[in-house]
């Protein structure tokens, strides 16, 4: 017997499904959303898959990534491999960015990030008197070409601070009234980090949008934004609207002095982004012995009730020069890198990057739930636990009910991918 009882026809009809509790049901998908759960062998559908017990999960959620500067490897060699040799030749970099150049680097992004199952992303624009708003420019219309198989939130970001470049707070508010989805702070860049912080709430309150912090991205905690960010979050009454990337000088605190930050982050519902490549990457590079790990505490931070979320960050570029947009790749990099390998570790990992992320994003509740939207991947594997740990590949991924990746291609109406390649486009946008 379904779950819901239900004679009328169904959009999508998936049969077999295994559900993340590890039973064996059909899905019944019509008007975007979950209509029916449980055997509904024979129902009328306007498509029916069999998928012959493979596991299925909601959609993957990228929920802080770098689309305006991805795919840069080429003409932005790395020697040092720093934090601050990559925003200095970025910087230069993005001075020759085209409105083109940005979107065909985007697409080709979007397009492999799409096959390997997100549904939704938030990026990160840069927003400065360097690149102007040609970054916006270039993805705004993204947002509406993608729509049918990816949500997109784009980040109005000050990565080159507020202060330090004279006309960047003028520029924020004007990608805001432009189309940005919500703001993003750089404070550890600007010559007055609280006061960075104190701009983006004004901008955020003024109009009516979240706000997503870079955020104490060093080996020691040198900054430690955060206790600000946790205050200013709650004078300006915008908890569970704040979300901090990085956090990466957490780590390096003992246990004593994480434990007040945690809680505050928990009472100001300030969500945290790991971003396992780039910290991975960047950190621990004056460590001449015990290297260090370089990321943000991601256990303690989880057992004090912080809501975290694990995302790409950058693809290809000084500040990670590997990446395919494949959200299970950063789930395998935790399991090693957080020493997150226990059974309960790796049913943690999934909802990282899932059911924590879209929470952070404030998406509508989505997955294999009666009632909920169908954003939804059934993968080529039987077993939840292979996904990350065998690096799984989706069989067919589902937006609001309508295929959109079916055996690893894609599926091109009604929506239109690009032809270009994630190597094609760093090479052609030169």
């Amino acid at each position: 017997m379904s779950r819901h009882e239900d004679t009328q026809d169904f959009d999508l009809l998936l049969h077999n499904c295994r559900l993340p509790d590890g039973t064996l049901a059909d899905l019944g998908c019509r008007d975007g959303r979950i209509a029916a759960v449980g055997d509904l062998a024979g129902q009328p559908a306007g498509r029916t898959l069999r998928c012959e017990g493979r596991a299925v999960t909601p959609g993957l959620v990228e929920s802080h990534i770098h689309l305006d500067k991805a795919l840069l490897s080429d003409r932005t060699p790395s020697v040092e491999g720093t934090l601050q040799e990559a925003i200095r030749i970025t910087g230069e970099a993005k001075r020759r960015f085209t409105v083109e150049d940005i979107r065909a680097r985007a697409r080709a992004v979007l397009d492999t990030a799409v096959r390997h199952g997100t549904t939704s992303m938030r990026s990160h624009v840069e927003v400065d008197p360097i690149v102007e708003l040609r970054g916006l420019e270039a993805l705004l219309p993204l947002k509406a070409d993608y729509a049918p198989a990816l949500d997109l939130q784009l980040c109005a970001f000050a990565q080159e601070g507020v202060f330090r470049l004279p006309g960047t707070e003028q520029l924020l508010g004007e990608a805001l009234r432009r189309g940005a989805d919500l703001i993003g702070g750089c404070p550890y860049t600007d010559t007055d980090g609280h006061a960075q912080i104190d701009v983006i709430f004004r901008l955020a309150r003024e109009f009516g949008v979240d706000a997503d912090f870079h955020v104490d991205f060093f080996d020691e905690p040198e900054h430690l934004h955060l206790r600000y960010i946790v205050e200013q979050t709650i004078r300006w009454g915008w908890q569970d609207r704040v979300v901090v990337g990085h956090c990466t000088e957490l780590g390096a605190l003992p246990p004593t002095d994480l434990a007040p930050i945690a809680a505050g982050l928990k009472e100001a519902g300030v969500g945290v982004i790991t971003l396992p490549a780039t910290d991975l990457y960047l950190m621990g590079r004056k460590d001449t012995q015990r290297i260090r790990r370089g990321l943000a505490p991601i256990k303690r931070l989880l057992e004090a009730g912080v809501t975290v979320a694990a995302a790409t960050n950058n693809v290809r570029n000084a500040f990670t020069p590997v990446g395919n947009a494949n959200l299970l790749l950063m789930g395998f990099l935790l399991t090693v890198g957080a020493h997150m390998g226990t059974e309960r570790d790796r049913e943690e990992v999934l909802r990282m990057l899932t059911a924590h992320p879209a929470r952070l994003l404030r998406l509508p509740e989505c997955g294999p739930g009666l009632g909920l939207q169908a954003d939804l991947v059934v993968w080529d594997a039987t077993r939840l636990d292979d996904l990350v740990a065998a690096q799984a590949a989706p069989w067919v991924v589902v937006k609001r009910g309508r295929i959109t990746v079916e055996h690893e291609r894609t599926v091109r109406e009604p929506w239109r991918l690009s032809s270009t390649s994630v190597s094609e486009a760093g090479r052609c946008a030169q």
